[in-house]
């Protein structure tokens, strides 16, 4: 058995809690599956950790064919929400919390793409940056809630619109809503009042830097995001692949945080 020297193979532990919430089919018929799904997971990991390229997978890993094929099947099953959604609830019970939140932080990143992604994507004039919008809402933990990716040159408010779109149900205990002044929009204000949301902008006083309440949580999911080299860059050609890293990116997270 080799040994697990990479940063993001999975400990029994953690294999042991996150078993059971994937919810794999087992399989009855045919030849013994020659890679285990534990294996699997270990290429996804470190794919998205080190940033490499799929079929740069070292060789201890499954081959990249097999990796790839179970990240787009789980992708479009559903799975990684699915995944990333119990993994939120149980770490919020974990820590003494309801399951579902009753305030949130609302902001939003632009980074750059590559090649791949040059088909949605935009300008940012205000960062200088060409690439994509990632609109993000977490808790007062900093765990993700929702996640909207937009082209940079779109503002704020239209990527906050389409993050807390249908998500009513989803979050039935939201009441507050923190933002920066980029979300300054009484037609955003009241449209969050309809949802039985109270959106409150956080200012910044003077030039100098300063940590504002409730704001730095945001910024520090933001910074978790960046451990992992795959999102450094959006190197994605679709959006949809670049929305399902960040939730698993927030899974393994998450998931470190429930086996401790």
């Amino acid at each position: 058995m080799r040994s697990r020297s990479y940063p993001s193979d999975l400990s029994d532990r953690e294999w042991s809690l996150l078993e059971p919430m994937l919810k794999l089919p087992k399989k009855r018929r045919g030849p013994k599956r020659k890679w285990p799904f534990r294996r699997v997971l270990d290429a996804i990991f470190y794919t998205l950790k080190t940033g490499c390229q799929w079929r740069y997978l070292p060789s201890d890993f499954p081959p990249w064919q097999t990796a790839y094929y179970h990240f787009r099947q789980w992708k479009r099953k559903g799975l990684w929400f699915q995944l990333h959604e119990e993994l939120r609830r149980a770490t919020r019970v974990k820590l003494g919390r309801d399951p579902d939140p009753t305030a949130a932080i609302l902001d939003s990143q632009s980074v750059k793409v590559t090649a791949e992604g040059h088909r949605y994507c935009g300008f940012d004039g205000n960062k200088k940056v060409k690439g994509r919008k990632r609109n993000i809402l977490v808790d007062t933990h900093g765990f993700l809630l929702s996640l909207y990716i937009t082209p940079a040159n779109r503002n704020d408010r239209y990527g906050a619109e389409r993050c807390l779109g249908g998500k009513i149900h989803h979050l039935p205990r939201l009441k507050k809503i923190w933002a920066d002044a980029g979300y300054v929009s009484q037609g955003l204000t009241d449209w969050c009042a309809t949802q039985g949301w109270q959106l409150e902008t956080v200012h910044r006083e003077d030039a100098r830097f300063t940590v504002l309440p409730k704001r730095w949580i945001v910024e520090r999911t933001f910074a978790w995001l960046y451990k992992y080299r795959r999102l450094c860059f959006d190197f994605e050609r679709t959006v949809q692949s670049s929305e399902y890293l960040i939730e698993i990116a927030m899974s393994r997270l998450m998931l470190k945080r429930l086996a401790r």
